[in-house]
């Protein structure tokens, strides 16, 4: 099984995309972008070369992934939300030895129109509200919204809001899921599932 692209789809010669991907219309895949298994690019995506995409990624319409982005497996970037890898940007100042990579781990989601600043960490699972600006690292399981982004939460692996506080020490059960969800301090980690979803 190969990879799907729409006939307006232009994929780069050396690109390497993996089985079951569907690239919709209008994208542009670089040539040095590595792109996993059963992946979804909407119309007008974009991928740089220096890009590594995990399996089963969702990006919807009107995204950049520029050089310098590595999105692990499971990670979802909502419609028209927005990546950098220059943090002083200047048109007549050449910056691209001064990309600040930016990691989204396992299975976050990127709201729509949330803006994700270079040199940043979206920690496994996190959740990013619709129109946030992420100027910092977020932590596993974080639920973060506003400008600039604050915490309000934490976010299940299904995408519940768990009855957690900010932080101490406490635990919730996900509803959906069966799994249990520790806080201890200002970090939340899942011992175990007792069902799946």
């Amino acid at each position: 099984m190969a990879y799907k692209a729409h006939p307006t789809a232009i994929v780069d010669e050396g690109a390497r995309i993996g089985d079951g991907t569907r690239i919709w219309h209008w994208v542009h895949v670089s040539a040095q972008a590595s792109i996993g298994e059963g992946c979804s690019l909407g119309q007008n995506v974009y991928v740089g070369n220096d890009v590594t995409i995990g399996h089963n990624v969702k990006i919807q319409n009107n995204v950049s992934v520029y050089d310098a982005v590595t999105l692990e497996d499971d990670v979802f970037c909502g419609p028209s939300m927005v990546f950098t890898n220059v943090y002083n940007p200047r048109s007549a100042v050449t910056r691209k030895d001064e990309y600040r990579r930016t990691l989204v781990k396992r299975g976050a989601t990127l709201g729509a129109n949330c803006t994700i600043v270079c040199g940043n960490t979206v920690g496994e699972y996190a959740f990013v509200g619709a129109g946030a600006v992420i100027n910092k690292n977020v932590p596993a399981y974080a639920l973060m919204v506003g400008v600039p982004a604050r915490q309000i939460g934490w976010m299940s692996e299904f995408g519940e809001q768990l009855p957690l506080p900010l932080q101490g020490a406490a635990e919730a059960i996900c509803a959906h899921t069966g799994a249990r969800y520790v806080l201890d301090g200002n970090a939340v980690t899942k011992l175990d599932a007792k069902k799946t979803p």
